[in-house]
């Protein structure tokens, strides 16, 4: 049975982590609301994007080696499965693809670098970090793209897995495609567009992309707060429920010690007499 000092000084820990996640729950919840606020005019970039995409009817050849995996995430946890959901996804994308496929993977934070590093680490083409710290902006979007498009590595055509945001409890891990200017270009649809040459569709292709990765990010980033807000609220009422039972049985100590004190006390009087 536990001492009277053990149970105060678990008392003591589990009050200092209430009151943590409880000062955790208000911040993510104040990110969250600037997060949701922006979203939403960022889903046109990713909706006008796809929109485009579907209608132009561009295929996709699963025999093609050059496969490239994006997968955005932060660099920062305490947010449920909100990475480890992208990185389920992004295992079972992988071990579905043929042999002698060329995947590269394109991590952007480092919880998905984390994870995926063990078991794919030679397939690790770039990782970004300080990713989750800031709301991200069209210029972090920019810079990813840039650095993958400049990799020198010729995908032909890439997979980009986010959470998309339901609600403040739900969200969806999704995978949204990602197509090289090759692939673009032989689509029969995109010469239905008049004055389309091919320096129109590798700016227009550019644009599409960065479109896709500030969008995958806004979402995941709202995604996230949501999930974190969740849990440490969660959290909280746990905590809360833990410090009413040490209470419970710190009370119930505290009698039994003084009860049996009582019984020492006298019985040594009664001995005496």
């Amino acid at each position: 049975m536990a001492t009277l000092k053990e149970i105060s000084m678990r008392l003591k820990s589990v009050t200092s982590i209430q009151k943590i996640t409880k000062s955790m729950k208000m911040v993510s919840a104040a990110k969250y609301a600037r997060a949701e606020r922006e979203l939403k005019p960022a889903r046109a970039y990713g909706q006008g994007a796809n929109a485009f995409f579907e209608k132009t009817d561009i295929a996709r050849d699963e025999k093609q080696p050059n496969h490239l995996v994006v997968a955005v995430t932060s660099d920062r946890g305490l947010c449920g499965a909100v990475h480890s959901n992208i990185v389920k996804a992004i295992r079972a994308s992988i071990a579905g693809k043929p042999e002698g496929t060329n995947t590269k993977i394109v991590a952007i934070g480092d919880k998905a670098r984390n994870l995926l590093h063990k078991k794919y680490g030679k397939e690790m083409l770039m990782h970004f970090v300080d990713i989750g710290k800031k709301s991200p902006t069209f210029s972090d979007a920019v810079i990813v793209s840039e650095a993958i498009l400049e990799s020198g590595f010729d995908f032909d055509f890439g997979d980009l897995h986010l959470n998309i945001f339901k609600s403040v409890v739900s969200y969806r891990t999704t995978t949204l495609p990602l197509y090289s200017l090759p692939s673009i270009t032989n689509s029969p649809s995109i010469h239905a567009f008049d004055s389309i040459d091919e320096e129109i569709v590798r700016c227009y292709n550019e644009f599409a992309f960065t479109n896709l990765i500030y969008f995958g990010m806004k979402e995941s980033a709202t995604s996230e707060q949501s999930a974190r807000m969740t849990s440490m609220d969660s959290a909280s009422k746990n905590a809360g429920e833990m410090i009413d039972k040490l209470r419970l049985t710190y009370n119930r100590t505290r009698q039994a010690v003084i009860t049996r004190e009582l019984i020492e006390i006298i019985s040594g009087a009664a001995a005496l007499e």
